[in-house]
């Protein structure tokens, strides 16, 4: 059998290849995202220069994140039929290039088509949902604490990348800036992909014999395009109200008067202690499920937000978003949890893509949306209610989910839940 051949090799689930592999691919991540976290730090930057408005301003991260989520889809269908090696190397490429473009762009419109198709569809989308979907096939016992710690990667990007973008800007220039980051990301991703050439055991497999049951019961007692649906509702949602402050967090600082430095370590703090909560949430998960830990995620992601409208100090900010990074970094990895523990392993790389999109779609949309509402009233005030609302929709489906789970799974206490 194929899973007693990966035994005997060393490469099977939970094998120290398959801690290897994760380790690479959070390397990956690290360096891959960094076209999702770099945008916020140049804003203030691109706004002045273009002298165009907010909202236009967020345009490259809108796309950017479309062309991820969207991307996500088609990788994660590439990954499935050829592996990771090939797309991972040509998303080094397209990263590279995507890079370098921005950065010799004379409008707004070169920037953000720069970013939102060879920086977001073609390069960070294989980055992303098909790692999380990779590492989630490699591991069974510690299937929530592995996923969690590669989409760390995500954080871990957005805790070096500003930064280390806010250095080389005022003493560079952005242009310059992006030309440096296009060739590291393309050689560094070039050389890590190599390390990604064997295929996942149940890839390689006939059936998988750590999958679910084909005929288990539908997924939350939904029609698994209906629970899938939801899942992707639910993921737009938590995103759109996710990305006010990850993507404006910089101009917030600088409309109140404070350094766009100060903006971008609170960005930096904000997505180290989302690593943190990523892999509490994933051990967490291990134990309660990736429904629990994805409405407890929800519900702290609100609170965290309602306490942006009452405290604009600069130590009040500092606390704040650092409150926000350990309340809410969970929560995307969840939702590859509860695809993983409520559907077929058949489907797992399409139903994660898919559902991962509408997250990036939400903070594609959530980005522009604060932008607008700014725009429209000159102030961040509404933009923070907006993300508010957006969250209780969340809330409300993710709660549903859980109350369908718990009255599916009631009638077969003695049952496995996942």
């Amino acid at each position: 059998m194929t899973t007693l051949t990966d035994a005997a090799s060393g490469r099977g689930p939970d094998s120290a290849y398959a801690w290897f592999r994760l380790a690479v691919s959070l390397l990956i991540m690290t360096i891959g995202n960094a076209g999702m976290w770099v945008i916020p730090v140049v804003l203030p930057v691109v706004q002045a220069e273009f002298q165009i408005g907010r909202a236009e301003a967020a345009l490259p991260y809108t796309l950017m994140m479309v062309g991820f989520g969207l991307g996500g889809v088609l990788m994660g269908r590439l990954s499935d039929r050829f592996g990771l090696f090939r797309p991972l190397l040509g998303a080094s490429l397209a990263i590279g290039a995507g890079f370098v473009l921005a950065g010799r762009s004379d409008n707004i419109l070169g920037f953000a088509l720069a970013h939102g198709v060879l920086i977001g569809l073609v390069g960070c989308a294989v980055t992303f949902a098909p790692l999380m979907a990779d590492t989630a096939l490699w591991f069974a016992r510690r299937r929530g604490i592995a996923v969690a710690v590669c989409a760390s990667g995500n954080y871990l990007a957005g805790a070096v990348w500003p930064p280390v973008m806010e250095h080389f800007i005022t003493t560079q220039g952005w242009r310059s800036t992006y030309t440096g980051v296009g060739i590291f990301c393309a050689a560094s991703m070039a050389a890590l992909a190599c390390l990604m050439r064997q295929r996942a055991p149940a890839q390689l497999a006939v059936r998988d014999p750590q999958a679910p049951a084909q005929d288990r019961d539908p997924a939350f007692g939904l029609h698994p395009r209906v629970a899938t649906a939801a899942l992707c509702v639910a993921g737009l949602s938590c995103c759109v109200a996710m990305a006010m402050p990850q993507v404006h967090i910089v101009a917030y600082c600088t409309d109140l008067g404070f350094d766009a430095a100060q903006g971008a370590q609170m960005l930096s703090i904000m997505l180290a202690c989302g690593i943190i909560s990523r892999l509490v949430s994933g051990a967490l998960s291990d134990r309660i499920g990736g429904i629990r830990t994805l409405v407890l995620g929800s519900a702290l992601q609100c609170t965290a937000l309602a306490l942006f409208l009452p405290f604009d100090g600069l130590v009040p900010l500092y606390i704040v978003s650092a409150m926000f990074g350990l309340f809410q970094g969970g929560i995307v990895p969840s939702y590859a949890l509860v695809v993983r523990e409520n559907f077929p392993a058949a489907q797992i790389g399409v139903r994660i893509g898919t559902v991962i999109m509408f997250t990036m779609l939400g903070m594609a949309l959530g980005g522009w949306m604060s932008g607008k509402v700014f725009d429209l009233t000159g102030s961040y005030h509404a933009a923070f209610l907006n993300g508010i609302a957006w969250n209780l929709l969340n809330l409300l489906i993710t709660v549903t989910l859980l109350l369908r789970l718990r009255h599916q799974k009631t009638p077969q206490s003695g049952s496995d839940p996942n």
